[in-house]
């Protein structure tokens, strides 16, 4: 029954325990015992009691699909043929989770049901920073749900289409989160099945992750291995293996998809033609048509084109075999941007006002959000003889630096652009045992005075405020890098 006055939708909330009483009983008294249901949820809306989308329900008078398991729905955001996505929160923690909830004309589907439950346990056994967690699989109301982490961003495929083609630094560090991701999956004895560049989320700090195994196969003589499991292929992969005459070949077809996605990152347009006629989809002389990136893209360095090129090549065996070889070649492609943006087209004659003409003298890793910045800084050590990562997520470089080996030889936090969580991140090298040693320069800005202040410093970690002097930042690196001298 649809709640007509501003009583009954009032005890359909407290009924389903929608918002607190307290809150609630505020509410009737301000729109008045006269209200209709309209008015009392427009103010439960206003008061952030209740979402629009819980409204709309509450109004059409269902009762049901409001909570899955800890999770309570706040919002829709995205919407396929097999299932709804929505925004939810935690009911104990407040947390921000996706609930993914299969649709109601598949409740009955056996099928349907255990392909959906699949890509939940597939996904719950696989732990990894660039693949989307899974937080729980069940069933609510004969619905079945599947809880996971929520990334606050878009799909690659979204980003492509809004900001077109990625720089190649974006681009490279895009396909070594994917590859670290896809080998330790692989590691597991789970391939995916379906990479593709909806099945790629990228968050608004840049960080990627991969997103529904549903189509995975798990290898049954790995010793995570959860038992013998039929091995569904999308149709292009199972065109691309009809092709090759590969029938059990998940792991490189993995990396060949990979190689679409790199290609899709570089190019800004995919390298197969897109359709949806299932019959073009399945014809393998698809696959043959696909133009060089090199081709269409000059402006891609050769390095990268080979690198794009080996993982999509139609002889299985001429693939890199791994994902960890495509993460080792994007690691070295990496690192020789940096070499190469660092080297001098000739040689440069050192004198005392270029000190740094050295290339040897170690490298830096910085952290800077605005590419405009990102460039100067970059230009900026180069000069000063240093190689340099960039990246523009604080969190991401702790981890690294938290790895063996660690990326660099100093960490440079740029407070400018990043503010707070600059500051957060430089003050926790000297909380956290493993990065304690790790040598830190905090940039400020000449208006953060009183941020700089709260910055922890021994003889590991120093501030500069901006413009910095290249004789002084020597001096620094120096120091720290190298030892007082």
């Amino acid at each position: 029954m649809k709640p007509a006055t501003a009583e009954q939708l009032a005890q359909f909330v407290a009924d389903l325990e929608l918002a607190p009483s307290g809150p609630l009983a505020d509410a009737e008294h301000e729109v008045g015992s006269e209200a209709s249901s309209a008015e009392l949820g427009q103010a439960l809306v206003r008061r952030e009691l209740l979402t629009g989308f819980q409204l709309d329900r509450l109004l059409r008078g269902e009762r049901r699909g409001y909570f899955y398991g800890h999770a309570k729905l706040l919002y829709q955001v995205g919407a396929g043929s097999f299932a709804r996505v929505y925004r939810a929160i935690h009911r104990e923690t407040g947390g921000i989770l996706a609930v993914k909830v299969l649709r109601n004309r598949f409740a009955n589907d056996v099928a349907k049901c255990q392909a959906f439950r699949h890509e939940g346990e597939m996904g719950h056994m696989l732990r990894h920073p660039n693949i989307v967690a899974i937080d729980e699989v069940g069933e609510e109301n004969n619905s079945s749900y599947i809880t996971m982490e929520f990334v606050e961003g878009q799909t690659l495929r979204e980003l492509i289409k809004i900001r077109g083609a990625l720089d190649v630094p974006k681009g490279l560090d895009l396909i070594h989160q994917l590859s670290c991701g896809l080998e330790y999956a692989h590691r597991r004895g789970v391939t995916h099945r379906d990479l593709k560049a909806s099945n790629v989320l990228v968050s608004s700090t840049g960080e990627a992750k991969l997103v529904d195994f549903g189509l995975a196969g798990v290898d049954e003589s790995s010793d995570h291995a959860l038992g013998r499991i039929d091995q569904p292929r999308t149709i292009d992969y199972a065109a691309l293996e009809k092709l090759t005459g590969m029938k059990d070949d998940a792991v490189r077809s993995d990396i060949y998809f990979l190689g679409s996605i790199a290609y899709l990152a570089f190019a800004g347009v995919a390298a197969l033609m897109e359709t949806r006629d299932r019959n073009e989809r399945a014809n393998p002389r698809r696959f043959t048509g696909v133009i060089p990136l090199g081709e269409r893209c000059p402006q891609v360095p050769r390095d990268v084109v080979d690198f794009v090129s080996r993982m999509m090549q139609l002889d299985p065996l001429e693939r890199w075999q791994t994902a960890g070889d495509v993460r080792r070649q994007a690691e070295a492609l990496i690192a020789r941007r940096v070499d190469g943006e660092a080297a001098p087209a000739v040689p440069v004659r050192q004198t005392s006002a270029s000190p740094a003409s050295n290339p040897h003298k170690g490298s830096v890793m910085v952290v800077e959000t605005s590419d405009k910045a990102q460039q100067a800084l970059r230009e900026f050590f180069v000069k000063l003889g240093y190689r340099v990562l960039i990246t523009e997520n604080p969190e991401r470089a702790l981890k690294r630096f938290a790895s063996t080996p660690q990326p660099a030889d100093c960490l440079v936090l740029s407070a400018r652009s990043l503010g707070a969580s600059a500051i957060e991140a430089f003050n926790s090298l000297t909380s956290d045992p493993f990065l304690a040693t790790v040598p830190a320069i905090l940039l400020t800005g000449a208006n953060q005075a009183a941020l700089a202040g709260t910055a922890r410093l021994d003889d590991r970690r120093r501030v500069m405020q901006m413009p910095v002097q290249a004789e002084a930042m020597s001096r620094m690196l120096e120091d720290l890098v190298h030892g007082p001298t």
